[in-house]
C-alpha cells in the first residue's frame, strides 16, 4: 500500500465514524504541482483521544498539540518499514511564549479556522480524498499559480510564532523558484536578527535542506537578501567582496565562487558533501593578503588550516554529529591536495583515494574546478586511476604486520609504526612484492638512524 492510499484510508475511516477528514499541507501543494509528496498529513475534527480510539497503536507524541501519528498495521513489519501518517485535529493556537510551541491549543470544528494558524498560503490547502476537491480558504491556489511565498495573515505574527518559518520561506522560494511576497519579505528582514533564538539543530536541518534540494545557490542568495545569512552563517557572509587571483578564479570573489559551487549541487546531494562545498573556502576571508609588488598576486596562505578550524567551530555550533563533522572537516582539509595529483607517487595516490567517502572529495574537486578555472586534468587523472586500478592494488593485503615486527624483537612505539608505514609505502609503490622482501626492508629500517619517527 502506498502512503497516499494509507492516508486516504485514514480519511475514509474517520468519515465513516462521522468526522470530517482531509489531506492537508505540503502534500496537497505537491499534488497540485504534479510532484511526489514526501509524506502525507491528515486534518480532522476528531479529537486526539478519539483518533487514538479509532486507530489502536497510534503514537501520541504530539497529542497535547492535537497531533497523533497513525501507523499502518502490518503484521511482522519492522517499525522503520511501517507507513505512518500524521493526523492533526482542527485547532487554533493561542500564544507562543517559547517562539515555537503554542501556549494553548483550542480545538475547533472548522477547517477554515485551522488553516489560519499555518505558515504560508501554499501550505494551507486541503484536499477531499473522496471528491479530489481542493479547499482553499487563504488564496493558496492563486499564490501557487503566481509563484509566490506569502505568510498567512500578519507576517510578523506568523514569524514570531516560530521564527524558523523565516528560513522555511527562503527554502520554499528557492525550491520552487518562487518570489517572496513583499510584506512577507519585509517581515523577515525586520525579524532576521532574532533567528538566533531558534535551536541550532532545527536551523542546521533547515539549512541542510536548502543545500540539498537542488536550488542551493538561489537559497543562499535569498538568505543574503532577507538579512538572515549574516546571523546564521556570518563566516559565509564575509566572503562577499573578498577578491581572488583572476588567473585562477576568473569568476569573481569568494562569495561568487561559493555560490557557483553550491549551485552545482544536485537535489539529494549528501549533507556532508553539501556542507563541505559551502565551507571549503571559509578560511579565505581571514587569510586574504593583497598583491605585493608589480608581479605579486592575491594570496590566502594557510587558508586550509584556518578553514578547518572555522568549519569545526561551525559544525559544533550547529550540533553536527561527530561522524558528519569528521567528514566535513576532511573535505575542507583535503580540497587543495588535488593540485598535487600529477606529481604524486603511486603510494601517495593510493593512500589519497583510500580516504573515507573519497567520492565526495572527488566531486567537491570537480565542482571547484568547474566553478573557477574550468580545468579537469586532476579530476580526470584520479577518475581514470580509480577505474583502471584493481581494488586489491589500492588496498593490498599487507606484506608485513605488527606481529612480524614483534617476532623480530621490536617493541611497539614510534619507530615500530614508522617501519610499518615505510614498508607499506614500498609495497604500494611496487618496490617490494613478497613477505621476504618486506622482512629484509624492516630489518634495515630497524637500525636506520635516518628513519623519521
Amino acid at each position: 500500500m502506498s502512503v497516499r492510499a494509507f492516508a486516504d484510508q485514514i480519511c475514509q475511516t474517520l468519515r465513516s465514524k462521522g468526522f470530517q477528514a482531509c489531506l492537508v499541507g505540503g502534500c496537497v501543494r505537491d499534488i497540485i504541482l504534479g510532484r511526489e509528496p514526501a509524506d502525507y498529513d491528515v486534518t480532522t475534527d476528531a479529537l486526539p483521544g478519539q483518533v487514538e480510539e479509532i486507530f489502536p497503536g497510534s503514537l501520541t507524541v504530539g497529542a497535547k498539540f492535537g497531533v497523533v501519528i497513525v501507523p499502518q498495521e502490518t503484521p511482522g513489519a519492522a517499525d522503520a518499514d511501517r507507513l505512518q501518517v500524521e493526523v492533526a485535529t482542527f485547532r487554533s493556537d493561542v500564544g507562543y511564549s517559547d517562539g515555537r510551541h503554542p501556549d494553548r491549543v483550542d480545538y475547533t470544528s472548522s477547517p477554515k479556522d485551522d488553516v489560519k494558524r499555518r505558515d504560508f498560503t501554499i501550505n494551507a490547502l486541503l484536499l477531499d480524498p473522496e471528491t479530489n476537491e481542493i479547499l482553499d480558504f487563504v488564496g493558496g491556489r492563486e499564490d501557487l499559480k503566481a509563484g509566490i511565498i506569502r505568510a498567512i495573515g500578519n507576517p510578523e505574527a506568523r514569524f514570531r510564532e516560530d521564527k524558523l518559518r523565516m528560513v522555511r520561506a527562503v527554502r520554499f522560494a528557492a525550491r520552487f523558484g518562487y518570489t517572496i511576497e513583499p510584506s512577507t519579505l519585509r517581515a523577515i528582514q525586520h525579524l532576521a536578527p532574532e533567528i538566533g533564538q531558534i535551536s541550532k539543530e532545527r536551523l542546521r536541518d533547515e539549512l541542510t535542506k536548502i543545500l540539498t534540494e537542488g536550488a542551493a545557490r538561489r537559497g543562499f542568495e535569498l538568505l543574503d537578501q532577507t538579512g538572515l545569512l549574516v546571523y546564521l552563517l556570518p563566516e559565509i557572509a564575509k566572503m562577499k567582496g573578498v577578491e581572488q587571483p583572476p588567473q585562477f578564479h576568473p569568476e569573481g570573489d569568494v562569495w561568487i565562487h561559493t555560490l557557483i559551487m553550491i549551485g552545482g549541487l544536485p537535489a539529494d546531494s549528501s549533507p556532508t558533501l553539501a556542507w563541505g562545498v559551502l565551507l571549503h573556502d571559509v578560511g579565505k576571508p581571514p587569510t586574504f593578503t593583497p598583491p605585493a609588488g608589480p608581479d605579486g598576486r592575491i594570496r590566502f596562505d594557510r587558508h586550509v588550516e584556518v578553514g578547518v578550524k572555522m568549519a569545526g567551530e561551525i559544525c559544533r555550533r550547529f550540533r553536527f554529529s561527530n561522524e558528519d563533522t569528521e567528514q566535513i572537516l576532511a573535505l575542507v582539509a583535503n580540497h587543495m591536495k588535488f593540485k598535487d595529483v600529477p606529481r604524486m607517487k603511486p603510494a601517495t595516490l593510493k593512500r589519497f583515494v583510500r580516504m573515507e567517502k573519497f567520492a565526495e572529495h572527488l566531486e567537491l574537486h570537480r565542482l571547484d574546478s568547474l566553478s573557477s578555472h574550468g580545468k579537469l586534468d586532476s579530476y580526470d587523472l584520479v577518475d581514470r586511476f580509480i577505474a583502471e586500478t584493481p581494488p586489491e592494488q589500492v588496498r593490498p593485503t599487507r606484506l608485513l604486520t605488527g606481529d612480524d615486527l614483534i617476532a623480530l624483537g621490536l617493541k611497539p612505539g614510534p619507530r615500530f609504526k614508522a617501519i610499518l608505514y615505510n614498508v607499506e609505502e614500498a609495497q604500494l609503490d611496487g618496490t617490494i612484492h613478497t613477505h621476504e622482501e618486506a622482512l629484509r626492508l624492516a630489518k634495515t629500517l630497524a637500525v636506520d638512524p635516518a628513519l623519521e619517527t
